[in-house]
């Protein structure tokens, strides 16, 4: 295992490994970002419906689910770096299929099989292997933290992309006399070519990134997707966040981005703006996360911070103009990421060490498939003018629905640290 011996201000301690993946977090982050922001103008700028758009984005989620769950639950026999790896080589070719292709097949099939990210956040086996990497560096008291950092770092990195994203578009069509369609396919270049250059960070991380011969998962017929004693929770978890990421599925960034453009007629520019300080806010979230869950415990911060995020998430739509819509959704950004890091960390905390890779991506797994029915639904409200508010309600209801289930079944289940106190 990694060393114990972090010091508080965990991440001066950290390994050089642990520094690197902090790294290919930011890059990854940043061209999902980048690319949430233009995707639906991009697939409908192809020739896409908005329903097409709908099913190509829910596909992709699928996609993600049966390549992740492979791989995460393979990754401590097989080598994480080597899943880490192959992730970015599948980013790269969607990246890439994307870019040369205006045939729905074509755009499916990579959709399917590779990494697109359409909601900004993480897709993919990343995640839940360097969880697990990163569990193995700290101590107990201060996973949090780090993860807390850790999830900081992504959303800045996503704002970053937005902004990026947003400008680059706009200088393209003014000083190189781009089309919108050509501009935006500018982007897409730059996701595949960012996925190429993780590849070659994953290259750089040394054999101690890998889980230890002797205590890694025996993935035989005894366990269950590298799950052992700790099943019985894994699977409970990984239900309630199925149904958080099945509300979050109606508004993911690609979708809220073209319903603020429906709405109020807001170009991708401008829409670059909005996200970016949306994203700078749910980062500062995340790291106020560590501090309020050491007074209040994980399960609290996690459901008392995302309860009324989901509120100001029902209430942008009910805005009568712009201004009052985008600032709703800033003040609902501002607390939304408050339960990510104190998620992962919980989780992390009440299984049994040997198992946190395959909870990591169980976990991650449901999620993911949780989020990738919504999508195609609201594509399908999203093309029919009365209805395009609704997928606002939906997100919001259902997220409030998994607060009250999730604070039920584990507000008497503390992590080992709280147990201690």
């Amino acid at each position: 295992m990694y060393p114990q011996n972090v010091k508080p201000g965990a991440l001066g301690s950290l390994s050089p490994d642990g520094r690197l993946l902090f790294l290919t977090r930011f890059l990854r982050l940043f061209s999902y970002g980048s690319l949430s922001v233009i995707l639906v103008f991009y697939l409908t700028g192809l020739g896409l419906s908005e329903s097409q758009t709908g099913m190509v984005l829910t596909l992709t989620l699928l996609g993600d689910t049966g390549v992740s769950l492979w791989m995460t639950t393979h990754a401590d026999r097989l080598g994480r770096r080597r899943m880490l790896l192959a992730g970015a080589v599948l980013m790269a070719g969607a990246g890439l299929t994307f870019a040369f292709t205006r045939q729905l097949w074509l755009l499916t099939l990579a959709a399917t099989i590779g990494v697109i990210s359409p909601s900004g956040n993480e897709v993919g086996p990343f995640l839940s292997i360097e969880q697990a990497a990163l569990s193995g560096v700290v101590t107990d008291r201060m996973r949090t933290e780090v993860f807390a950092w850790y999830t900081l770092s992504g959303s800045f990195a996503t704002a970053a992309g937005a902004l990026v994203a947003g400008f680059l578009t706009q200088t393209l069509e003014r000083t190189a006399g781009l089309t919108a369609l050509g501009s935006e396919r500018a982007i897409v270049f730059l996701y595949a070519a960012l996925g190429v250059a993780l590849a070659l960070l994953f290259l750089r991380l040394s054999p101690a990134a890998e889980a230890p011969r002797n205590q890694a998962p025996m993935l035989s017929g005894k366990r269950l997707l590298g799950m052992g004693p700790s099943r019985h929770v894994i699977l409970k978890l990984s239900g309630l966040f199925a149904i958080d990421a099945f509300g979050g599925g109606f508004v993911v960034q690609s979708l809220a981005a073209f319903w603020f453009y429906l709405r109020f007629q807001v170009a991708p520019a401008t829409l670059g703006g909005i996200f970016f300080w949306a994203n700078v806010f749910a980062g500062i979230s995340a790291l106020l996360a560590s501090r309020l869950a050491a007074r209040i415990g994980l399960v609290r911060t996690m459901v008392f911070t995302h309860l009324p995020s989901n509120i100001l998430l029902i209430l942008v739509p009910l805005m009568p103009n712009l201004r009052l819509a985008i600032l709703v959704l800033l003040a609902r950004f501002s607390i939304s990421q408050m339960d990510v890091p104190t998620r992962q960390s919980y989780t992390m905390a009440i299984v049994r060490p040997e198992e946190r890779s395959a909870a990591a991506g169980v976990t991650g797994v449901a999620r993911t498939t949780g989020a990738a029915i919504a999508p195609w639904i609201a594509g399908y409200l999203l093309g029919r003018p009365p209805l395009i508010d609704l997928p606002f309600f939906l997100a919001g209801g259902l997220k409030i629905i998994y607060d009250l289930l999730l604070y039920r079944a584990f507000a008497s289940q503390p992590p080992p640290e709280e147990r201690s106190q």
